[in-house]
C-alpha cells in the first residue's frame, strides 16, 4: 500500500494542524494502513516493528473517537507494558489532541503516588493510559470506571504477555463493555496472543507490515571485537571518535549500568544509568534530563529498550550483547527513528560472542559489519578537524575583528603573529584561562545528575576514596584496647575531671511508681532525689 500524506487522511482539521506542527507530513506504512481501519469501528491486530509510527497509529484514531469532550468519562483505555512507554504514550496523545478542547489525558503507573493518580481520575479524564497492574489497583479502588469504554488499546502486547501480565489484561477486558472495539498492536505474534484476539476481538482486521529485514533500513550496524580487560578503553574512544550529541549504551544487568555509569562519570561525561531498581521520580527526572540534552550518555538497561522515544538519538553502542535477538532489535530501534539515520555499535569479546552475534545477523537478515576500534591518533585526528571547523566559521563569519585589540596588545609585548596564532588554536582546543578551563566539565552538570539519582557518593570515580579505608576513622581495636589497658580507672577519672567530663546522672526507681494498679512498671527510673 502507497504511504498516505497525513493531509489526506480523513481527520479533523486540529488533528491534522497539531501533526504539522510536529513535523510530520508522509504516514508510515503502519498508519496509511490502520488508521482508516480504526477510524471505521472496526477491531484491528497491527504487526510492526519498533520504531515504525505504531502510537500514532492508535493516538489519532482514539482522539477522533471521543464523543463529548468534557464529560469525564473515560472513552479510551490503552494498556502499555513499562511505565516509560505509559509515559511517551501520553505525552504523544497531548501532542496530537493539542488543538483539541476539553480532552483530558491521565497516565497511571506503579512507582508513582497512587494518591495524586485518583485525584487526576476524580477530576476525570477521557483517555486513560497505563500499566496493567495498576489500572487493577484503580479498578479495585472505583476510582477507575469503565462503564463508558469505547475502545481498549493494547500497545507492545507481546512485551506485556512477557512481563506476566495476561491474567490481568483478561481481567481487564473481561470488566469492559462488550460493545467496545478492541485494538492490539505488537511486535511478534506469540500463541498467547493470539489466544487474546480470539477470545475478545470481533471478527479483527490483521495488518502486518511486511519488511525485508527486521531491522530500520537507516541504521548502520557494526561490531567490534574486543578483549574483555579493554572494553571501557575501547568505549571511550569510540564516544571520543564519533562525539555525538545523544549516546545510548545498553548493558545486560543493573550492577553494569551502576558501575559504567561510574566509570564515565569518573572520567568528566555528563553521563548517568537507568533501570529498574531506581525509584520513578529518579527514571523519569533521568529521561527528562537526556531528552532536554542535559544528559550527553544514558547508559540502561532493556527496561528502557521498549518505551524510551528521544529524538535525535545518533548512535546506541551495545556494551553487553543482548540475550535475545527482539532485544537486539529493540535497543538498536532507538536511533533512526522516524526517517532519520542512526548508527549502532555491539563490543563482542571472543569466539562466543561472535558466533551470538552471527546468530542474530541470520534471523534479523542484516549484515553486521566489522570495524576496528579508532586509536587514540584517530580520536586526535578528528578533534583536530574540529578544531580547524571551528576556525573556518569564526573566519568566514568575520567576527574576529572585535578582537583586534587583543591581537595588538599581544604583538606589543613582542610575540609574532605565528605565536598568537598557536596560541589561539591550543585555546579554542582546549579552552583554559589561568589554569581554569571554560569548556563544559562533568561537575557543571552534577544538579541535573544528583537530582536524578539521589544522594550517591559516588559521583566522582573511586569510591574508596569517598567512603575511606575503615581503619582511618574506626582505628585499630587492638591498638584501643591496648591503650584503654595503660591508663588505670584513677588517672581515667582525673583526666575526666581535667577535660571537664560530666559525670551521667545516677537512676533509681521512682517509689511513686509502684502503687499498686496505677501505672505500676518495673523500667520507670528518675534522677536521684536533692534531699
Amino acid at each position: 500500500m502507497e504511504k498516505l500524506k497525513f493531509n489526506e487522511l480523513e481527520v479533523s482539521e486540529e488533528i491534522k494542524r497539531a501533526v504539522a506542527e510536529m513535523g510530520f507530513e508522509e504516514a508510515t506504512p503502519v498508519q496509511s494502513e490502520t488508521i482508516p481501519l480504526i477510524m471505521e469501528g472496526l477491531d484491528v491486530i497491527g504487526q510492526s516493528q519498533t520504531g515504525t509510527g505504531k502510537t500514532a497509529a492508535f493516538a489519532i484514531p482514539a482522539l477522533e473517537g471521543i464523543e463529548k469532550a468534557g464529560n469525564k468519562h473515560t472513552q479510551v483505555l490503552i494498556l502499555c507494558p513499562t511505565r516509560e512507554l505509559a509515559l511517551q504514550c501520553s505525552d504523544e496523545l497531548r501532542k496530537f489532541a493539542k488543538y483539541k478542547q476539553g480532552i483530558r489525558v491521565v497516565s497511571v503507573f506503579g512507582g508513582q503516588p497512587i494518591e495524586l493518580q485518583m485525584k487526576q481520575l476524580r477530576q476525570g479524564a477521557e483517555i486513560v493510559v497505563g500499566t496493567p497492574g495498576r489500572i487493577m489497583d484503580h479498578m479495585r479502588r472505583k476510582t477507575l470506571k469503565l462503564e463508558s469504554l469505547s475502545m481498549v488499546i493494547l500497545d507492545e502486547a507481546d512485551e506485556m504477555l512477557n512481563m506476566g501480565f495476561r491474567e490481568d489484561i483478561e481481567l481487564i477486558l473481561e470488566s469492559t463493555p462488550k460493545e467496545r472495539q478492541t485494538i492490539l498492536f505488537s511486535a511478534t505474534m506469540p500463541p498467547g496472543i493470539l489466544k487474546i484476539t480470539k477470545l475478545y476481538q470481533k471478527d479483527p482486521r490483521f495488518v502486518k507490515i511486511e519488511a525485508p529485514q527486521l531491522t530500520v533500513d537507516g541504521i548502520a550496524q557494526y561490531y567490534c571485537d574486543v578483549p574483555k580487560n579493554m572494553k571501557m578503553g575501547a568505549l571511550k574512544n569510540l564516544v571520543d571518535f564519533y562525539d555525538h550529541q545523544r549516546t545510548i549504551i545498553f548493558c545486560n544487568t543493573k550492577r553494569m549500568v551502576d558501575d559504567l555509569a561510574d566509570d564515565l562519570q569518573g572520567m568528566g561525561y555528563i553521563a548517568n544509568g537507568l533501570h529498574g531498581d531506581m525509584k520513578q521520580a529518579i527514571r523519569t527526572r533521568v529521561i527528562q534530563n537526556f531528552k532536554s540534552g542535559k544528559l550527553d550518555i544514558l547508559i540502561a538497561t532493556d527496561v528502557a529498550a521498549r518505551g524510551l522515544d528521544v529524538e535525535d538519538v545518533e548512535v546506541v553502542i551495545n556494551f553487553d550483547i543482548p540475550q535475545d535477538v527482539e532485544y537486539y532489535i529493540h535497543r538498536i530501534g532507538r536511533t533512526g527513528r522516524a526517517g532519520k539515520t542512526g548508527v549502532a555499535f555491539s563490543l563482542v569479546t571472543g569466539r562466543k560472542q561472535v558466533f551470538e552475534l552471527r546468530t542474530i545477523e541470520k534471523m534479523i537478515n542484516t549484515k553486521i559489519k566489522y570495524r576496528d576500534i579508532p586509536t587514540s591518533r584517530d580520536v586526535k585526528k578528528v578533534q583536530d578537524n574540529k578544531v580547524v571547523e571551528k576556525f573556518k566559521r569564526i573566519l568566514e563569519k568575520n567576527n574576529y575583528k572585535k578582537n583586534e585589540h587583543v591581537f595588538e596588545a599581544l604583538v606589543s609585548e613582542g610575540y609574532t603573529a605565528d605565536e598568537i596564532a598557536h596560541a589561539a588554536i591550543s585555546l579554542l582546543e582546549n579552552p583554559k584561562e589561568d589554569g581554569k578551563s571554560t569548556k563544559r566539565k562533568f561537575r557543571d552538570f552534577l544538579p541535573y545528575i544528583k537530582e536524578s539519582s539521589g544522594s550517591r557518593k559516588e559521583y566522582f570515580g573511586n569510591r574508596k576514596e569517598h567512603s575511606g579505608n575503615r581503619k582511618e576513622y574506626s582505628g585499630n581495636k587492638k591498638e584501643l584496647l591496648r591503650d584503654r589497658k595503660d591508663v588505670t580507672p584513677a588517672k581515667r577519672e582525673s583526666q575526666g575531671r581535667e577535660e571537664g567530663e560530666k559525670k551521667k546522672p545516677k537512676f533509681i526507681r521512682n517509689p511513686k511508681m509502684d502503687l499498686r494498679g496505677v501505672g505500676r512498671s518495673k523500667n520507670v527510673v528518675t534522677k536521684k532525689p536533692n534531699w
